[in-house]
């Protein structure tokens, strides 16, 4: 423009509108360099959230293996070495972070953060890398490597979005010329842009371990929960049978934990040796005792967090032949539960049922023989007296204590998931809200009516029924991958008994997968 045919004034004037494009740009870069800044900020503060999280997973696992430390120690373990790697790789990140923000005078000016010369002296020289640059890769390799070599031959799924957020591997670029992955994601980038990179790099490490986490115990949960931990108990009618009678019993599933241990176990006044519990079992043996009524009580202590939880031991069996002691069992436990109907055999050692009468508050009889249904009232236990008319008409009586529980904390769900879980967007945004008791021995249904959400960066949301509310999706909508969806203050109640006040449902947390 500035040519030596042209006018000293249209000089001046194409002069003029260089310097007035020139100011465009630079307001135009300065916007870009906030716009990076407010970016890495935000990424720092899911990060921190994200730090927490694993923290508490770490202190929860911590308590379980104190509580049972042969089931959970392994688990732990293989956590330890996750969380170390994970949190050396993040170390050396942040002091990276450290080193080029003390380059500039304010942290928090993001506009002055447009020169590219400190990562492009400190890494690169000419065509290869120094030797901050060449252990800037080695770390990554070696984070990446890490985590996989723990991992072994499981989470197939985590191993390769590992293998794909963290390659360095040569890249392309838009002139289709193959580069180094350094020179690619951080040569000639301003400082503000690098910054922000190293921060969702932070970020990445923080979302595996999470994944990692979540999914091992994920892992050795459906790994308790599968059928083949669970043992055939035969469970008669009588403690006794005559010459002559039927056997009638009944066959139900119990669930054994080889890897559970006791603290104690004390059974008639005795303390038994450690030995006595083998592969998640107790084994007794002792004298019968004389013709009759024997009683077999105790407890086992168990460590739970700060606190010894007692599971007491309390039953009876008779030494025949003269029938002289009852057989009462709840069908489902030893317990009775307040709220719903439980189902109990009740009956004397050689006499029918049409000669045994039984009662207790709550207590009424059923149909079938020796089968009654309690619902317990107010109190924590509840004694059941039984009487029974022998052939030559003399009466035998015995009675029998049984615990009154309330029903426990439902937990939430969420399209039938419970508690941590990874879900697309789509799905939670048509998903169902529901709650279910979890290893209870009834088949009792609850009904949601109401709920909270709180996504990341949204106010919370107050939902009526069991699916997101308009509201609801719009705050959905605005959630990125990675997000973690929090519903909570979940209201319920047990269809057709609406009276009951059940306990508060637990929260969901869901991290979205896209």
């Amino acid at each position: 423009m500035a040519s030596g045919k042209l006018s000293p004034r249209q000089k001046m004037i194409n002069l003029m509108y260089l310097v007035f494009i020139a100011m465009l740009a630079l307001n135009m870069s300065k916007e870009v360099l906030s716009a990076f800044g407010l970016m890495n900020e935000r990424i720092e503060d899911s990060n921190e959230k994200a730090a927490v999280r694993n923290d508490s997973f770490m202190q929860g696992l911590a308590e379980k293996v104190n509580e049972q430390p042969a089931k959970y120690k392994p688990l732990k373990a293989q956590a330890d070495q996750i969380d170390v790697i994970s949190t050396e790789f993040n170390a050396y990140l942040e002091q990276v972070k450290t080193d080029m923000l003390t380059t500039v005078k304010d942290p928090s000016d993001y506009e002055v953060m447009d020169k590219t010369n400190h990562l492009d002296e400190k890494w690169f020289n000419g065509d290869k890398f120094t030797p901050e640059g060449q252990k800037f890769l080695d770390e990554i390799n070696k984070y990446k490597s890490g985590v996989l070599n723990v991992l072994g031959e499981s989470n197939q799924d985590i191993q390769a979005d590992i293998v794909d957020k963290f390659s360095t591997d040569p890249v392309k670029n838009r002139d289709n010329i193959t580069i180094p992955w350094l020179d690619y994601h951080f040569k000639g980038f301003p400082m503000v842009a690098s910054l922000t990179k190293i921060t969702q790099m932070q970020a990445d490490v923080k979302t595996i371990e999470s994944e990692v986490l979540s999914t091992m115990l994920a892992g050795k949960l459906k790994i308790e929960a599968s059928l083949t931990n669970f043992d055939a108990i035969v469970v008669p009618d009588k403690t006794a049978f005559f010459s002559g009678e039927d056997f009638t019993g009944r066959i139900i599933l119990g669930r054994n934990d080889k890897t559970l241990t006791a603290d104690k176990v004390v059974i008639n006044g005795k303390e038994l040796s450690a030995d006595a519990m083998q592969a998640g079992q107790t084994i007794l043996k002792f004298p019968a005792g004389s013709v009759g009524e024997q009683k077999i009580e105790g407890e086992f202590q168990f460590k739970e967090g700060d606190s010894i939880i007692s599971i007491p031991v309390a039953s009876t069996y008779a030494v025949v032949p003269k029938p002289n002691s009852a057989t009462i069992s709840a069908d489902k436990m030893n317990v009775v539960y307040r709220g719903v109907s439980n189902p109990m055999t009740i009956s004397f050692a050689g006499i029918p049922d049409n000669k045994i009468s039984a009662s207790a508050p709550g207590l009424s009889k059923g149909s079938g023989v020796g089968k009654y249904v309690m619902n317990p009232g107010s109190g924590r236990e509840v004694t059941i007296n039984v009487t029974g008319t022998l052939p030559d008409g003399s009466k035998v009586s015995d009675r029998a204590q049984f615990r009154i529980k309330d029903i426990p904390k439902p937990s939430g769900t969420i399209a039938g998931q419970v508690d941590n879980t990874s879900l697309p967007k789509n799905t939670v945004e048509i998903a169902t809200i529901g709650a279910v008791l979890e290893d209870f021995d009834f088949e009792l249904p609850i009904q949601v009516t109401a709920f909270k959400i709180k996504i990341p960066g949204q106010p919370t949301v107050s939902v009526n029924g069991t699916k997101l509310n308009d509201q609801a999706k719009n705050a959905l909508r605005k959630a990125r991958r990675g997000d973690g969806i929090q519903i909570f203050d979940i209201k319920a109640q047990i269809k057709g008994n609406s009276s009951y006040k059940l306990k508060g449902v637990s929260p969901v947390f869901v991290e979205l997968t896209n």
